[in-house]
């Protein structure tokens, strides 16, 4: 898996507007461009909200991407943790997590 990679391909599926475009059409051929395992591939064609952000993507990338699949603000919260829940703590990046998923680690 390279994080780099699948963030760089929602990345510029949020900024490029002829890749945007070919991704509605033949969002298979756009996908296949990028070396992503198959998780990462499946995530970003269904998509998997969950499972990306578990996987690691930034959460600004990750949100503009989730708008543009016209996912709704609330809907797209409840989809990380629900990836959380089923696909274990996030893996990589800024989000990576250091505790359980049941472990309070602040507050009352």
């Amino acid at each position: 898996m390279s994080l780099y990679t699948l963030s760089k391909l929602l990345f510029e599926l949020n900024r490029d507007e002829a890749l945007k475009a070919a991704f509605v059409t033949e969002p298979t051929v756009v996908v296949d461009r990028y070396r992503l395992t198959d998780d990462e591939r499946q995530a970003v064609l269904e998509p998997d909200i969950g499972l990306l952000y578990v996987l690691g993507v930034n959460g600004q990338i990750l949100m503009h991407y989730a708008a543009q699949r016209g996912i709704e603000w609330s809907d797209y919260l409840q989809r990380m943790r629900d990836g959380v829940k089923m696909h274990g703590p996030v893996r990589a990046g800024i989000y990576a997590m250091t505790t359980r998923v049941d472990e309070k680690v602040a507050g009352a």
